[in-house]
C-alpha cells in the first residue's frame, strides 16, 4: 500500500450519479467493494480507468469518479487492451458479465488473457442474461430452464477458470457478491498483479435467476461448501475448521482431520505461484458437492506483460533504425513515386 493510500476514502472514487440497479442486485456490492479496493490501493482517480461492454454490470463505470468507458457488446476487452497499451501508466479495471464477456466477447477474452495485458477484469457471473430479460448464458448449467430454453438447455457451460487457464492466464481469483471481505482482498491482489487478472464474482440476479448461488452463498452453507485459499497456508475449511483437502491419486479429496488416519500434515498447502496450472484447475473446478467451491486467489504467477513488451520493442526499433515519428516507419520500406 502506498503512503497516499492511508488518506484515500471510497467516496473519493464515487461520483454523484444515482445507482440504477434493481434493489438487492449483487452489482451494488461489487461497486461498493471496488471503491473500497481503490481506496486501499491509493491510486489517484485520474490514474484509473473503468471500462465495460454491455449488460447490467456494465453500467458500473457511470458510478465511478475515474476515466470511464461504457463501450459496445463484448468489446470491453478490446478497448481495455488498446487503452492500457496507449496509457501503460494507468490502472485499468474492466467490468463484464458472463454473457458480455464469454459469448459475443469470448474471442476478445481469451486473447486478452493470452497476451497478458495488465488489466483487472471483474467477471460478474450470474449465469443468466439479465439486461435482455432472462435468457440462458454461456455459464448456465445443462438443463437450465429459461425464457430462451423453456425445456432446458442442451449445452454444457463454460467455466471461466478453465478458459483462463486454457489461454495461459497468469491470475485467477473468485469470490461471492455477499462475501465483501474476500472480494476486496482479491480485487486488491488483482490490481497488484502485473498481468491480466481475472476475478470471477459469483453474483445474484434477484429478478431472473434469484438464488442461483445460494447453495454456497447462504451463511449456513458457506463454511462447509466453500474454501478460502491463501497462498502458503493449509487448505482447511468447515464450520469447525476441521476439514481439509488432500491428494487422492491425480485428484483431490476432502477429509476430516483426525479421522480415517488423516492428520494436519496430510492437508495440502496452497501454492498460487506454481507455474503449472494442473492443481489450480482442479481447485477451480470444485463445485461445492463432494469438494468445496474455491474462493480467494487460486493462481498468481509472473510473466511478461503485453504493453511492456510492446513498448520495449518500439524503443528497440527506434534505436536501431533512427525512427523519430510514424512517417519514418512508413517511409522505411519499399516506396514508389507516382508521376
Amino acid at each position: 500500500m502506498t503512503e497516499q493510500a492511508t488518506t484515500c476514502k471510497p467516496l473519493d472514487y464515487k461520483n454523484n450519479q444515482p445507482v440504477r440497479w434493481c434493489p438487492g442486485c449483487g452489482d451494488h456490492a461489487v461497486l461498493n467493494v471496488l471503491l473500497k479496493a481503490m481506496a486501499q490501493l491509493g491510486i489517484p482517480s485520474e490514474k484509473t480507468a473503468v471500462i465495460s461492454g454491455i449488460g447490467c454490470s456494465s453500467r458500473l463505470p457511470y458510478y465511478t469518479r475515474t476515466y470511464a468507458f461504457h463501450t459496445i457488446h463484448g468489446r470491453g476487452g478490446a478497448v481495455a487492451t488498446g487503452f492500457k497499451t496507449a496509457n501503460p501508466e494507468m490502472t485499468v479495471w474492466q467490468v463484464a458479465g458472463d454473457g458480455d464477456c464469454l459469448a459475443i466477447g469470448g474471442n476478445h477474452f481469451i486473447h486478452e488473457v493470452r497476451r497478458n495485458i495488465d488489466v483487472n477484469l471483474l467477471l460478474l457471473n450470474n449465469r443468466i442474461y439479465g439486461l435482455t430479460k432472462g435468457q440462458f448464458s454461456p455459464t448456465s448449467a445443462r438443463g437450465f430452464k429459461s425464457k430462451s430454453s423453456p425445456y432446458g438447455t442442451t449445452e454444457d457451460p463454460f467455466v471461466p477458470a478453465e478458459l483462463t487457464f486454457g489461454a495461459r492466464g497468469t491470475f485467477f481469483a473468485r469470490s461471492i457478491d455477499v462475501d465483501l471481505t474476500t472480494s476486496q482482498e482479491i480485487m486488491v491482489e488483482a490490481a497488484k498483479h502485473k498481468g491480466c487478472s481475472v476475478v470471477e464474482i459469483l453474483q445474484n440476479c434477484m429478478i431472473f435467476n434469484n438464488g442461483i448461488h445460494s447453495y454456497i452463498a447462504d451463511r449456513e452453507n458457506r463454511p462447509d461448501r466453500t474454501i478460502h485459499l491463501v497462498h502458503g497456508e493449509k487448505m482447511i475449511f468447515g464450520k469447525d475448521k476441521n476439514r481439509g483437502l488432500v491428494q487422492d491419486g491425480f485428484g483431490l479429496k476432502a477429509v476430516t482431520i483426525g479421522e480415517d488416519g488423516y492428520t494436519l500434515d496430510d492437508v495440502l498447502v496452497h501454492d498460487a505461484k506454481c507455474e503449472s496450472f494442473f492443481l489450480h484447475q482442479l481447485l477451480a473446478m470444485m463445485d461445492g458437492t463432494d469438494l468445496p467451491v474455491a474462493l480467494g486467489v487460486i493462481r498468481a504467477v509472473e510473466a511478461p506483460t503485453y504493453e511492456t513488451a510492446l513498448a520495449e520493442q518500439v524503443e528497440e526499433a527506434k534505436a536501431l533504425h533512427g525512427f523519430t515519428c510514424l512517417r519514418d516507419v512508413v517511409m522505411a520500406g519499399d516506396t514508389w513515386e507516382v508521376k
